[in-house]
C-alpha cells in the first residue's frame, strides 16, 4: 500500500517581483492568505560570479523583457541583496509560511544559507555545480532540492551518488522537470515521477515536480504518481514585463491547485470495509435482492 503524504506547494516567485521589494511582500502575502500555499521561492544569483563578461555585457536575448540595456544590467536590476532577502523571509515568518530561495552560483549559496531556511533549491542549470553542491552539503543544514530539467539519467545518478558519498542523501529532493517556458503537454513526461521513485525512492528523502506547464491538471496527476511536493511559477499578473510570467499561475490558479492537491489527498485511501457507513443506507434502499 502507497502512503501518500499531504502535498506541499511551494509558489515561485522567483524574478516576478520585478525588482520590487513592496510587489514581493505582496507576492507573498497572497500566496500564503488567497493561495494557501506552503512556502514561496525567490532566486539569488552571484551575476559577476555566475556570467561570462561576454554574457554580462551582452543584449538580454528578449528586448521586450529586459530591464536594463545588457543582460548583466537586467540581472542585477532584478536581484535582491541579502538584507533584503532576510527582510523577505522575516516577512515570511510572520504570516507563517516557508520562505526559500534557489541559488544558481556558491556565493548566492553562501548568502542563503546564512538565513538558514528550511530548504535550498538547486535549479536544473546549476545542478551539476558540484563546487557549489560540495560546500552546501558540508555548511548547510537543511534540505537541498535539486531540479532535473535538462540532466541526463547518468547525470542524476551521479547527484545521488554524490550525496551519498557526502552522507546527506537524507536531506536530498529530486525534482522531475521539463526545462522550457512553457512546456506543452506531450514534453512534461510525467512517469518519470515513476522511475525516480523506483530508482531513488528508497534513496532520498523526496520525490518532487516542477511544473512550467499550462493549467492545474498535470500537478494533480504528478501527485498521484508520488510527487507530493509541488512547485509552480507564480504570479500576480501573466502579462507583465518579464520571460516567467507567462508560465506562471496567477492568484486563483495557484488557489485552485492548493484545493484541489489536499481534495486528491483525501481521495487517495482504500476502504476500510466492504460496505462503508456513507454507503449502507443506499444498499439497504436500492441494492436488488434475490427472491
Amino acid at each position: 500500500m502507497t502512503n501518500y503524504n499531504a502535498p506541499f506547494v511551494i509558489a515561485e516567485i522567483g524574478c516576478n517581483h520585478k525588482g520590487n521589494l513592496e510587489t514581493a511582500k505582496e507576492l507573498i502575502k497572497v500566496a500564503k492568505i488567497f493561495c494557501n500555499a506552503d512556502a514561496v521561492k525567490f532566486q539569488k544569483r552571484h551575476n559577476i560570479e555566475l556570467l561570462t563578461k561576454e554574457q554580462y555585457n551582452a543584449p538580454h536575448p528578449n528586448p521586450i523583457n529586459s530591464y536594463g540595456d545588457t543582460y548583466g544590467a537586467h540581472r542585477e536590476f532584478l536581484e535582491f541583496s541579502l538584507e533584503q532577502h532576510k527582510e523577505l523571509k522575516d516577512y515570511c515568518e510572520s504570516l507563517e509560511i516557508v520562505y526559500s530561495c534557489s541559488v544558481w552560483d556558491t556565493t548566492s549559496a553562501k548568502e542563503v544559507s546564512s538565513l538558514n531556511p528550511q530548504f535550498i533549491k538547486i535549479p536544473s542549470a546549476c545542478n551539476n555545480h558540484y563546487k557549489m553542491l560540495a560546500w552546501l552539503c558540508d555548511n548547510y543544514k537543511g534540505e537541498i532540492h535539486i531540479s532535473t530539467g535538462m540532466t541526463t539519467a547518468n547525470e542524476i545518478e551521479e547527484i545521488v551518488s554524490f550525496f551519498e558519498e557526502h552522507k546527506r542523501q537524507q536531506d536530498l529532493v529530486l525534482y522531475n522537470c521539463t526545462s522550457g517556458y512553457p512546456v506543452p503537454f506531450e514534453d512534461v513526461c510525467l512517469l518519470d515521477i515513476v522511475t525516480l521513485k523506483e530508482k531513488y525512492g528508497k534513496r532520498i528523502k523526496h520525490i518532487g515536480f516542477s511544473g512550467h506547464h499550462l493549467g492545474i491538471a498535470v500537478d494533480v496527476a504528478a501527485y498521484t504518481l508520488g510527487a507530493h511536493i509541488i512547485e509552480r511559477h507564480y504570479t500576480l499578473d501573466r502579462t507583465w514585463k518579464g520571460t516567467d510570467h507567462a508560465a506562471s499561475l496567477e492568484p486563483m490558479g495557484l488557489r485552485k491547485l492548493s484545493r484541489d492537491l489536499k481534495a486528491v489527498h483525501k481521495t487517495l485511501t482504500h476502504k476500510s470495509q466492504d460496505i462503508l457507513p456513507i454507503e449502507r443506507v443506499q444498499r439497504d434502499k436500492l441494492k436488488y435482492r434475490k427472491d
